[in-house]
């Protein structure tokens, strides 16, 4: 059966915990609490602490992070949050709190990143994030101390640093179909000194992934590692088919070469992107344009980067017709890289190595999608 992403997205969301299951192992903080402490370190390069904002008559930590498809439909969000509330002295916070080592590779289908601290950086740079971005993927103390469910998880404070409002930001990840802002209205009426009329609402989005899940991810590693390595010879009339892209999946192919430095340099990257999201429709097709009597080389080259896409060799010695078969303004040598999509399109192509953030992001911004958002995300750093 075809994956769509409408039946990919409502099992991905089954399993990142929509429904908040495991709840019972990591509480979430109870309204009424004292805000538990913090010093952790930022994007900014800076330890940020619970006492650093204690002149806010308010404080909003969020607990969000990169790899999410929710997370990222939240980013803006929480920054337009940030800019709206802090001249009325509302700090707002915004922790990573995942253990990027109990992340499966094809947890970050949806991602160009995981949920490092430097990966952070890569996020806030792209997407042009001012809050403060805070990583507690180390030790996960204070996940544990507030229980964030899943990614975003917004707690709310008041003066005396006693928990307001815990829950959603708002009632829908899709901007259009916003009804509610549950944060919002609690910041409002903390500040205006009222009672609020709505403690805690669930939360949507991908689970916390606590230090307990690396056994799932290096159980999921294993089998990746069991997938057989395959090599096919590829003919002129191969790669033309192969340029064509018939079916429905966007598909990356890399021409490189076993003594090309900078081919190899890249190609642990592109087995990686190729991990990150087969889960989806996309496929990976790498093409040796080494000679067939090279065939031994190749064949150990791609066990050693244990390479299980689908790998192919020129079939001929007289490289130039395989070259045109598949562009015939391709005279250059390896890597080259193109992106096709479906009808055959050219989504991407680079003649030397690739930028990987780059074509990650053009991946997802042209992968299947039955929400617009998802792939509107990726088209632009704002």
């Amino acid at each position: 059966m075809r994956v769509t992403w409408h039946n990919y997205a409502v099992a991905a969301l089954l399993a990142c915990g929509l429904w908040l299951l495991g709840a019972e192992n990591h509480p979430i903080l109870p309204i009424g609490s004292a805000a538990p402490d913090f010093a952790l370190p930022g994007v900014d390069g800076k330890i940020h602490k619970l006492a650093d904002y204690a002149a806010s008559p308010v404080l909003v930590v969020i607990f969000t992070c990169n790899h999410c498809p929710i997370a990222q439909m939240y980013e803006q969000r929480i920054e337009r949050l940030y800019q709206d509330y802090r001249d009325k002295g509302v700090a707002v916070v915004a922790i990573q709190p995942n253990a990027p080592e109990a992340l499966r590779i094809d947890e970050l289908d949806s991602s160009d990143t995981s949920d490092t601290l430097e990966e952070m950086k890569i996020r806030v740079a792209f997407k042009h994030l001012t809050y403060p971005y805070l990583y507690d993927g180390e030790t996960q103390a204070t996940a544990r101390a507030y229980g964030p469910q899943a990614t975003p998880h917004v707690f709310v404070f008041d003066r005396d640093r006693r928990l307001r409002y815990e829950g959603r930001m708002d009632n829908s990840y899709r901007v259009e179909m916003v009804r509610t802002e549950d944060a919002r209205n609690a910041i409002d009426a903390v500040l205006a000194g009222k009672q609020l009329a709505v403690t805690h609402t669930g939360v949507f989005g991908c689970s916390t992934k606590w230090k307990e899940k690396e056994a799932s991810r290096l159980e999921a590693l294993k089998k990746l590692e069991e997938k057989p390595v395959t090599l096919d010879l590829a003919s002129a009339d191969d790669l033309r088919q192969l340029r064509a892209n018939p079916g429905h999946k966007l598909t990356l192919v890399s021409f490189w070469g076993a003594r090309c430095v900078s081919c190899l340099q890249q190609f642990a990257g592109l087995q990686a992107t190729y991990r990150m999201y087969s889960v989806r429709d996309f496929n990976l097709v790498t093409v040796a344009t080494n000679p067939p009597d090279e065939r031994a080389l190749v064949e150990k080259l791609l066990e050693q980067q244990h390479a299980t896409s689908r790998n192919l060799l020129f079939a001929s010695g007289d490289t130039a017709p395989l070259q045109r078969a598949f562009d015939a303004e391709w005279d250059s040598a390896a890597p080259y890289t193109a992106l096709i999509a479906p009808d055959g399109r050219i989504l991407y192509r680079k003649v030397g190595p690739v930028n990987i953030l780059e074509l990650r992001r053009t991946i997802l911004a042209n992968m299947e999608s039955e929400y617009a958002g998802f792939n509107r995300y990726w088209i632009t750093g704002r």
